[in-house]
């Protein structure tokens, strides 16, 4: 006996209200695992996938691309099978895929992993598209079995993979994960894509185009908005000399690759800094209230990632409970998770103080607009060698701007003056001697 199932948005958080149907990976009459993506959401948050919570056939599409629907709302049904396991291979409809992936296919439904093994994110398929690989012939080392873009381009390197196996030695190393670093701090693992924008018109004889606005980056206007409207900004700048860091980095940056597989910036030192400093002077972890303020003791650091198209703000929870090896790890971890679009909302919950690295691509100084509803934000600026007078004597030294931005109804000049200048005392203290864990 078949019956018929609804498949809803879920409450991926109590926040949220409503999510936008951005693009149906399967179509009305194909066949869905269970935990097999259907289609991928935007929220005001972050993009998602939405998992299938039965295994069968897709029969109706309620919800088309590009609509906005409450959550709760049926966005498409599944015929599955009453009476028996529906996530049998026996019971899946003929394919019309060749025979090897089709047989890839029933070996991975035999496999204890096989819902998350069978889950693609788009990062990981446009890789596999680029390169030409079939993901079922890809053995996967993420959660469950899932396939992750290391996976692949290991893969690709392999002696499995013909175009890999003809490579040369310099092609090979091109695509090493970790073959291209920055000398800013901010490290890639691959050459920055060009933004896709997709435009829906343009004037006949004007040079100009109309660009759709997303979700995403109404979201983003609309917490500015917010935020420059509400909040009565005013910022400080304080100079810093990290000359002790610079050469302490560079002792530690290659072991710390070999031990760990990442890349070791300067931007950990820096939030190390950060925590202990608002430790002392905990008011600048603090919201307004109108008729309080209220203090948060949990110090949970948001880290302004930039992607193609948008800023995100993924949030490392409990920050002063690590050390700069495990900042360290978190920052490479959801900079991962936020280039390849994996983000989920609790990575972007919760922040209490916000920093941004913007001297990764350059700035020395910069103008942050606070990240409602906190108190404040600090930008590490670009570190350049400077003349600077020690000791009546001059002598180059690695200089850097720290600029604040703060909450003018809850902070004041003296007491953003002095945290700075404990996070100028932090980060200059910083000497061989230092440990990473």
């Amino acid at each position: 006996m078949k019956t018929l199932t609804e498949i809803v948005v879920p409450q991926l958080a109590e926040s949220l209200v409503n999510a936008t149907i951005d693009k149906w990976l399967k179509q009305p009459g194909d066949w869905v695992d269970i935990y097999e993506p259907i289609c991928e959401i935007l929220t005001d948050k972050v993009n998602a996938e939405l998992p299938s919570t039965v295994s069968g056939k897709l029969v109706k599409i309620l919800v088309g691309n590009g609509e906005t629907v409450p959550v709760g709302t049926p966005v498409c049904i599944i015929e599955t099978e009453a009476t028996g396991d529906a996530a049998e291979p026996a019971v899946q409809p003929a394919s019309t895929e060749p025979a090897a992936t089709t047989a890839g296919l029933a070996a991975i439904a035999t496999d204890d992993d096989a819902p998350m093994r069978n889950r693609f994110s788009p990062a990981v398929q446009q890789l596999a598209a680029e390169h030409g690989v079939r993901l079922s012939d890809v053995s996967g080392t993420g959660l469950g079995g899932r396939i992750t873009r290391k996976d692949v381009l290991a893969y690709v390197a392999s002696s499995k993979h013909s175009a890999g196996a003809s490579a040369s030695p310099a092609a090979s190393i091109s695509i090493d994960p970790k073959a291209q670093v920055r000398s800013s701090g901010m490290h890639l693992s691959e050459t920055p894509r060009i933004p896709k924008i997709e435009i829906e018109s343009s004037t006949p004889g004007r040079g100009e185009t109309f660009i759709d606005v997303t979700p995403m980056r109404n979201a983003i206007a609309r917490n500015m908005r917010q935020s420059v409207s509400e909040i009565p900004h005013a910022w400080t700048m304080i100079e810093v000399d990290v000359t002790n860091l610079v050469v302490l980095r560079n002792k530690l940056k290659d072991e710390f690759m070999k031990r760990e597989g990442i890349n070791l910036t300067y931007l950990a030192f820096l939030l190390k800094a950060v925590v202990n400093a608002i430790k002392d002077y905990p008011i600048m972890n603090s919201t307004w209230a109108v008729d309080k303020i209220i203090v948060k003791r949990d110090i949970n650091i948001s880290l302004a990632v930039g992607t193609e198209d948008s800023v995100l703000t993924p949030v490392i929870k409990n920050a002063d409970h690590k050390n700069v090896a495990g900042l360290a790890k978190e920052i490479d971890e959801l900079a991962r998770k936020t280039r390849e679009g994996k983000l989920t909302l609790s990575d972007m919950q919760g922040g209490t103080f916000t920093v941004n690295n913007t001297g990764s691509f350059g700035s020395i100084l910069s103008y942050p607009i606070i990240n409602y509803p906190q108190a404040a934000i600090l930008t590490f600026e670009s570190i350049v060698k400077r003349p600077v007078v020690i000791n009546d004597m001059i002598a180059v030294r690695s200089m850097a701007n720290l600029c604040l931005s703060l909450d003018h109804r809850i902070l004041d000049g003296v007491i953003c003056g002095r945290f700075l200048q404990r996070v100028k005392d932090n980060l200059e203290s910083f000497t061989l001697d230092s440990k990473l864990y």
